[in-house]
């Protein structure tokens, strides 16, 4: 789960909505209704969260090699 602090277009502070667009997502809201709630209306900032795909989980199965 590393989003993003801000958008990378107009800097707004995004980085904060991230549990709250997921829990709604769990809770039966489309993508749209949730970035409404959020009131994230540029569309900008919208596919800041549309388009984010957590790899954090991955990369923790890999090891660093002491050298």
């Amino acid at each position: 789960m590393i989003i993003p602090i801000r958008c990378f277009t107009c800097g707004k502070v995004i980085g904060n909505k991230w549990e709250g667009y997921i829990s709604m997502l769990n809770h039966d809201f489309t993508e749209g209704e949730a970035l409404d709630v959020l009131q994230l209306k540029r569309y900008c900032c919208r596919r800041m969260l549309l388009t984010h795909v957590s790899l954090i989980e991955k990369l923790l199965n890999y090891s660093v090699q002491s050298r």
